[in-house]
């Protein structure tokens, strides 16, 4: 019985001794083992306490095919598995005292290979076949293949499974018109390329990918991006995201939860708005959108601080002269709920209040004065250099220009009055 993972072995007297481990692990395979009176015994072995043939624990790497053996049987004191569906768990041993630490391990096989390990711990017999105490081919190495790059169909894999072990995956010219799911079992992916293919539609179970950190969808069919992948755990993992030369019109509000981004290309899409709460991608420090067709910025936009900004090529519209006024008065019972629940940051979800209450929430405008509002506001227009928010900026046009209408909202006469230098 074999396992395939990283693994680092920590002595635990190395704090007493002033030393720390390297806090990395190297690729391994782990092999049950068993042990024959012929075997030669382990360093540091005790003496066999187990019988005649008991089952040891067989530590190889690529420098050391022939491996390292520990014992198991009365052999472990503790087992931490509490992130064993990442793959991660960790063998404390009493004799030698070390921490056999796992990382990057298929996690199914992990559970059957702790079961096993824990019934040879007790002296219970195996079902599973063990191994013999052979040196590991470096062909069992190569299984732990980080990167892969398929750059045509006919080298796209049809018949097996990509590595489990993947960590950079690229499937570009491929022709792909949907997400292969196996794709979605690679738990360890934190980059995945699937540039140039005909995909359409992306399904939430990319936000199962946990440590997922770019995704590169340059050149495919897409026209939304959903509000699922938008409340993913993609929310704390992903930095770069590029969705040029696609389809997409709008993005969700929610979007913007995205908030670990850094790098955000939207380029030679069909772009007529951002999200009007761009600015809460506080981490965004490189934005390109050229060649859309955005009218306008939304207010919130003043509150990024970008290194560099491309929007040359929007159809970019002249501010209007006189706002659009939509105030109510008095305010429905609506409007003030509403700006009650924002502004006390009550939470709410479609599982206390209905779905269409939960988007009017989502949506709400925020006033510069901090406020927010539903369907009474007044509406204004102004233009912004975009050299306040980016130090590197594209030009706009192809006449020199650096500035952009922003569209703003106020909650009230009073704040639309206070703002009128602004949006002279």
């Amino acid at each position: 019985m074999k396992l395939h993972c990283d693994v680092e072995v920590v002595s635990r007297h190395l704090p007493a001794l002033g030393m720390r481990n390297r806090g990395k692990g190297v690729r391994a395979v782990l092999s049950l083992c068993q042990q024959t009176p012929r075997s030669q015994p382990r360093a540091g072995a005790r003496d066999d306490r187990g019988g005649p043939h008991p089952t040891c624990l067989l530590i190889s790497t690529l420098k050391d095919k022939r491996g390292t053996r520990y014992e198991l049987k009365d052999n472990i004191e503790q087992f931490f598995t509490k992130f064993m569906d990442e793959g991660k768990a960790t063998v404390r041993l009493k004799e030698p005292p070390v921490d056999i630490c796992l990382s990057k391990a298929n996690s199914s096989s992990l559970k059957s290979f702790l079961t096993a390990v824990r019934l040879a711990h007790r002296g219970c017999d195996i079902e599973a076949r063990l191994t013999t105490f052979t040196p590991v081919k470096t062909s069992e190495f190569e299984k732990f293949k980080t990167k892969m790059v398929i750059t045509s169909k006919k080298d796209y894999p049809l018949s097996k499974n990509f590595p489990y072990s993947l960590e950079h995956l690229q499937t570009s010219y491929c022709g792909l018109v949907r997400i292969d799911t196996r794709m979605l079992c690679l738990r360890n992916l934190r980059k995945l390329d699937l540039s140039h293919n005909h995909i359409k539609k992306l399904p939430a179970t990319i936000g199962d990918l946990i440590h997922l950190q770019e995704l590169n969808l340059n050149d495919n069919h897409l026209e939304s991006f959903s509000v699922a992948l938008c409340q993913s755990t993609l929310q704390t993992s992903l930095r770069s995201l590029d969705l040029s030369k696609n389809k997409i019109k709008a993005l969700p509000v929610q979007f913007c939860q995205l908030r670990e981004l850094t790098d955000l290309k939207l380029d030679d899409n069909e772009l007529i708005r951002f999200p009007f709460k761009m600015g809460q991608l506080t981490k965004l420090r490189f934005l390109s959108a050229a060649r859309n067709k955005l009218p306008f910025l939304p207010s919130e936009f003043k509150n990024l601080s970008l290194e560099y900004l491309d929007l040359f090529g929007n159809t970019f519209e002249q501010p209007k002269v006189l706002p659009i006024i939509m105030l109510q008065t008095p305010l429905t019972l609506l409007e003030s709920s509403a700006q009650a629940v924002l502004h006390n940051r009550i939470p709410y979800g479609s599982h206390i209040i209905p779905f269409h209450l939960c988007q009017d929430l989502d949506t709400a405008k925020t006033c510069v004065c901090g406020r927010f509002c539903l369907n009474s506001f007044i509406q204004g227009t102004t233009t912004m250099n975009l050299h306040s928010v980016a130090h590197t900026v594209v030009l706009v046009d192809n006449m020199g220009g650096t500035e952009a209408p922003v569209m703003s909202y106020f909650c009230s006469v009073a704040c639309y009055v206070n703002s009128c230098d602004m949006l002279k």
